[in-house]
């Protein structure tokens, strides 16, 4: 096992400055350094677990280098802390759910169509040949790209190595911010420049937010200036999505769904699914059964526009966000790719609606 040596000891020396850790759930006492007469001091809390990601980055191939000029400089950032302990663990009834419209209003509107608009035409032979390299619907990539950084506008200012190194600390899914720790460094390893790993307090990164894990798995060149550049290149940043998508499953030739008008007195539990997702449970509890689209239509169901990309065998589970005798949409696998990027049901929903919207459907 190699040595800290100089890293280790500068560690000591800033735990020894008195910082209050705010969490320490490593360790009772709320000290970084227990000191024993005659012996030498023991590190607690944050200042014991950044020997824990580094001895872990070493083990998975990280550079002397790049530990030493990151890990022993990490503090905890109290903001992380706070928006993460303010996101909601679950409602208290699993069957009440929040009105989808509020959502749809903030998420679908007038400001986002439009730029998504000059964006898709100012980038159309690009965004075409993405669409032919990869399968995936141009108006998805440019509505995901509006949602995740209103288009390259707000792409976030945390520092990603200290943001996902308190999250890691934290502990509420250690095993996940640590690999993506870990992941960072890669990144740094591989010739990413320190500065561009900014994001969001999640550790979300670059045009299409993807996790340091993601960013080295599935960032492509879209440019063909032989370089993947998801922080500076639009165009390798919707490239770069759409192999994500691709990766997810998505089909090509299909759309995501179709607003439908259900029958009101439609019988709901005949197409109710009794199976359980292991991932993301209670949004996949609110799709039904799968029925072809002239299933659908025999069960009375009417679909609301056009259904081109939609053929009449396509598989297509059923679902209303604002609960029966309101909004409903058959959905195709594709929309399952895009609960892939991001699982919740209102943001897949308002992707589809505003690639809709993109290209006037």
């Amino acid at each position: 096992m190699v040595l800290w040596g100089k890293v280790a000891a500068v560690m000591m020396l800033g735990a020894s400055l008195g910082q209050a850790d705010p969490l320490a759930p490593l360790a009772a006492p709320p000290r970084s350094v227990v000191a024993v007469p005659g012996e030498r001091p023991v590190l607690t809390g944050f200042a014991a677990y950044k020997l824990r990601l580094a001895e872990r980055a070493r083990r998975e191939g990280i550079s002397e280098a790049t530990i030493a000029a990151t890990v022993p400089g990490l503090v905890l950032n109290s903001r992380v802390i706070a928006l993460d302990r303010a996101q909601p663990g679950g409602v208290n009834n699993p069957n009440a759910y929040p009105p989808f419209a509020p959502y749809r209003r903030q998420h679908v509107n007038a400001s986002l169509i439009s730029r998504g608009q000059a964006r898709y035409r100012n980038n159309a032979a690009q965004l075409y040949a993405v669409e032919r390299r990869f399968g995936v619907e141009a108006s998805v990539l440019m509505s995901i790209y509006g949602h995740e950084t209103s288009y390259g506008s707000v792409t976030g200012g945390f520092d990603l190595l200290p943001a996902l190194a308190t999250l890691a600390y934290e502990g509420r899914r250690r095993e996940l911010f640590e690999s993506e720790f870990v992941a960072a460094l890669r990144l740094l390893d591989r010739g990413t420049p320190r500065s561009r790993l900014k994001g969001s307090w999640a550790g979300a990164t670059g045009y299409p937010q993807f996790m340091p894990s993601a960013v080295l798995r599935l960032a492509v060149d879209g440019d063909g200036n032989g370089t993947a550049n998801i922080w500076g290149s639009e165009i390798d940043g919707l490239a770069s999505i759409a192999n994500y998508l691709r990766e997810a499953g998505w089909k090509p030739g299909v759309h995501w769904g179709i607003p439908v008008r259900v029958p009101y007195a439609f019988n709901r539990n005949a197409v109710a699914s009794r199976l359980v997702s292991p991932r993301c449970p209670q949004v996949y509890k609110r799709h039904s059964q799968w029925r072809s689209l002239r299933e659908w239509r025999a069960l009375g169901m009417t679909p609301l526009g056009s259904t081109r990309g939609i053929g009449e065998n396509e598989q297509l589970s059923l679902i209303e966000p604002d609960g029966p005798n309101a909004t409903a949409y058959l959905l195709s696998t594709n929309y399952r790719a895009i609960l892939d990027y991001n699982c919740s049901n209102f943001y897949a929903l308002a992707v589809g609606l505003l690639a809709d919207r993109i290209v006037g459907r």
